[in-house]
């Protein structure tokens, strides 16, 4: 088998590793930015979690800078997303645990550090590729959804009773009677002014900052009275406090922990390709984990929630001017330094406010998922299916049940696919010497060769569909079957290994031969293992070569030969033994 060439850039030289190169004065000012934008949306999150919004802030400080100290992604910053904050709040209440004490939060965000840090030691980094387009779309639709009814109350001021997600917005859109003028008006106000802000195309990358100050400072000018941040929770003018994990809570959190990295791991894997390294150095997924896990193992002793790559966040850097990893650094200090110089300012923020945010929030991601849905719904039946009910799962489950089953899902559509794309292709050599495919023959005729192409992924589902393309062997009497295994992966599925014995016994017993092509070392040793080898002539299992079909050249050849040795196969029903 091909094996993949390790990845290069097009001029075929070897990328280099990052390095920590020099701060600039562009990221020196991205990182402000970053940083004072950390305060509206870092708060946003975690109020769309359940979570006091002073722990989003927390969020976007150590995790942040740590993590782009070490990112092989030099430009992604890791911080809370609204994803990982719901998801976290849903573990910790599966669990019983109060989402407000800190020993509780520093227990799962060092335990999903761990989790990363694993991943990426062992070099996990492809087990992203197992969570589907359809099922990751969703996911994040379901995801948007949940955003939007977390923040009904603190948008419109009417508190809905009900627990189900898709509940929750029927209810409010029915009690719209009942929603607060005031906190509807503020709310409104500010996706508007975040509306204006974003058409102007400079302005873009500020707009949720824009419509943060202007309308927080409408609204205190103009005495409106509503719910601000204050109410909730006090943000004094001082950095997080050390705080020790709670060994106790680590059995009733490990396996949410797994979920909640999965979930941030699967939201940052395209950060590389969407935002590639300016030195020209080379992103890698595991040293992405590694970098995120070992942000979170930090975080979680200063009272962040879990973090990870943030596309929004990183693409508010990358818009600022940010050029190095100094940028995210820059920005985990600038925003330690805004609460410690106005962090009672940021008390007076309103809640409506920032319900309006994360509602534009949650409406950019399904915009922003909108052809993603259109193309899953255009592939097919399946892969439609698999979104639709992962988007129910997400909807009416605990998140991080929603994320184990959308893998689940993922799977099943990868079993699915592979069982429909496995076949069997007959090759013919013309009097040029060129192999043409052809129509698999009903059967195997007498002192005839018949060369047969595998295609697929040797899964065990597929032994349905290539029985049902497989010749007749009942009519074979000095014959040869040359299988072409070219394509077939180093660890075959022991019910193809079990086939292909059945089917060798039955050639061998008839004077006929399987004769097994195109095998690399490792195959090869996998057939000598499991007695496929031995069932064969000796020489019968042939590795294939640097020259394409050379070896299946040199096999059809010598086929050939052998069967014109006895060009009579004798009458049916005859057992000739093999010469």
């Amino acid at each position: 088998m091909t094996r993949p060439l390790p990845d290069r850039p097009p001029d075929g030289s070897r990328r280099r590793r990052p390095r920590l190169g020099r701060p600039t004065r562009q990221d020196a000012v991205s990182g402000f930015v970053t940083g004072l934008f950390s305060i509206p949306e870092g708060m946003a999150y975690a109020s769309i979690g359940g979570f006091n919004p002073l722990v989003g802030l927390y969020s976007g400080m150590v995790p942040t800078s740590v993590g782009s100290l070490l990112s092989r992604t030099v430009l992604m910053t890791t911080t809370l997303t609204s994803a990982i904050a719901l998801t976290s709040h849903s573990v910790l209440a599966d669990a019983g645990l109060d989402a407000d004490d800190p020993a509780n939060l520093a227990t799962l965000t060092v335990l999903v550090g761990v989790v990363m840090l694993l991943l990426g030691v062992l070099r996990l980094g492809s087990v992203m590729s197992f969570v589907s387009n359809a099922v990751m779309t969703g996911f994040t639709t379901g995801i948007a959804l949940q955003i939007v009814a977390g923040v009904i109350g603190d948008a419109t001021g009417y508190e809905t009773e009900r627990h189900n997600t898709i509940a929750k917005v029927v209810d409010g859109l029915v009690h719209l009677p009942q929603w607060d003028l005031a906190s509807t008006a503020v709310a409104s106000a500010t996706v508007l002014c975040w509306w204006a802000a974003h058409a102007v195309r400079r302005l873009r990358a500020f707009a949720v900052l824009i419509a943060l100050l202007v309308v927080s400072v409408g609204v205190a000018v103009l005495r409106v009275d509503v719910r601000e941040a204050g109410d909730i929770g006090a943000i004094p003018r001082a950095l997080p406090l050390p705080v020790l994990p709670d060994v106790s809570a680590v059995p009733a959190l490990a396996t949410g922990a797994v979920a909640i990295a999965l979930v941030a791991l699967a939201q940052a894997a395209g950060i590389g390709a969407a935002v590639p390294n300016p030195d020209g150095s080379r992103s890698n997924l595991s040293g992405d984990f590694t970098a995120q896990g070992v942000a979170n193992i930090a975080g979680g002793f200063f009272r962040a929630l879990p973090t990870g790559g943030s596309l929004s966040r990183t693409g508010v850097a990358t818009s600022a001017g940010a050029r190095t990893r100094w940028a995210g650094v820059f920005a985990g200090i600038f925003l330690a330094v805004l609460v410690l110089v106005a962090g009672p300012l940021a008390e007076r923020i309103p809640m409506p406010v920032i319900g309006g945010l994360v509602v534009v929030i949650a409406g950019e991601l399904i915009v922003g998922r909108v052809p993603d849905i259109r193309l899953v719904l255009r592939t097919g039946a399946l892969p439609a299916a698999g979104m639709v009910l992962t988007f129910l799962a997400t909807t009416q489950l605990a998140l991080q049940y929603a994320i184990f089953l959308g893998a689940i899902v993922s799977l099943v559509l990868f079993c699915v696919n592979a069982q429909r794309q496995a076949r069997l292709v007959r090759l013919e050599r013309d009097d040029d010497g060129r192999w043409r495919a052809a129509d698999v023959p009903a059967e195997v005729a007498p002192g005839s060769v018949v060369v047969l192409h595998y295609e697929g992924v040797s899964l065990f589902a597929e032994m349905a569909r290539l029985d049902e393309t497989w010749p007749d062997l009942s009519g074979a009497r000095r014959s040869v079957v040359l299988l072409d295994v070219r394509t077939m992966p180093d660890v075959p599925s022991s019910t193809i290994v079990k086939a292909l014995l059945r089917r060798a016994g039955q050639l061998r017993a008839s004077g006929s031969r399987l004769v097994v092509v195109g095998a690399d070392h490792v195959l090869a040793g996998v057939f000598e293992r499991t007695g496929l080898t031995a069932a064969l002539r000796p020489g019968d299992v042939r590795p294939g070569t640097s020259v394409l079909l050379e070896a299946l050249d040199a096999a059809y050849d010598e086929a050939v030969a052998w069967v014109a040795r006895a060009p009579d196969p004798g009458p049916p029903g005859g057992v000739i033994p093999p010469g």
